[in-house]
């Protein structure tokens, strides 16, 4: 995360955006955009296709370059977990599910480093927490698009991380995959932990989150997800999107 200075009176906030921008080449796929996220709340991001929203999650992870500050809460440091949308993830590789979720246990324990019982044991506990403990010994490519999700959230579950930074975590999935997810969200939140979501689910938005930030390449509004999900904070943003450039790569 870039390096910058916390604002006066951030101490509530899990992480602040400080005139956060990307570009990719000459193209500006998000403008300069300044936000604060609370701390122990569901922050959603949201906006038009091609309105910059991964560009923005893949900048707050790390793992894209940006200009602007990123700034997370002192302690948080090390405590930042980070799930991609399925698509950025070869589900060829052959390694079985439950090695698949240890993968959560690394940024603790390092790569090489073998698990001992009670390590084991966590790796079960997220698999059956996901509803996945019975599969343990499949390959991934054997899995459905709804339990590969769920996977990745058992392999976020066991980093034990206190910000949450997750990357369309709902698209195309089932209801009832949909709602265990959600149930998990909602007890991290009640566990003190901070979610932002780049999410497409008007319905999950107004139901489930507490804060959503609208996003049209630069920061239309934030504010309840009543507010950025309105008719009329809709048709703004379509408008200042149209008025920029477009064909920009991982815009969504």
């Amino acid at each position: 995360m870039s390096r910058a200075e916390p604002t006066a009176g951030a101490s509530d906030l899990a992480l602040q955006l400080q005139g956060v921008a990307v570009r990719y080449g000459g193209q500006e796929a998000v403008a300069p955009v300044s936000a604060g996220f609370a701390r122990a709340a569901l922050h959603a991001i949201v906006g038009p296709n091609g309105a910059g929203k991964s560009s923005l999650m893949a900048a707050m992870a790390g793992l894209q370059p940006c200009s602007g500050g990123v700034v997370l809460a002192p302690d948080l440091h090390g405590q930042v977990g980070y799930l991609p949308q399925r698509s950025q993830v070869d589900r060829s590789f052959p390694i079985r599910v439950a090695e698949f979720a240890a993968m959560g246990l690394w940024p603790r324990l390092g790569a090489w480093r073998g698990l001992d019982r009670r390590h084991a044991d966590a790796v079960e506990q997220a698999l059956q927490r996901v509803g996945l403990h019975a599969l343990g010994r499949r390959l991934i490519a054997e899995l459905s698009t709804g339990q590969f999700q769920r996977l990745l959230f058992a392999r976020l579950c066991l980093q034990e991380a206190r910000l949450l930074l997750l990357d369309e975590p709902f698209a195309a999935l089932d209801e009832d995959t949909t709602c265990d997810l959600l149930a998990l969200l909602r007890e991290w939140r009640s566990q003190g932990r901070t979610v932002i979501a780049v999410l497409h689910e008007q319905a999950v938005v107004r139901s489930h989150f507490d804060t959503a930030l609208l996003l049209a390449c630069s920061l239309v509004l934030q504010g309840s997800p009543d507010d950025a999900l309105s008719p009329a904070a809709w048709r703004a943003a379509e408008r200042q999107l149209a008025g920029r450039a477009t064909g920009l790569p991982l815009a969504a």
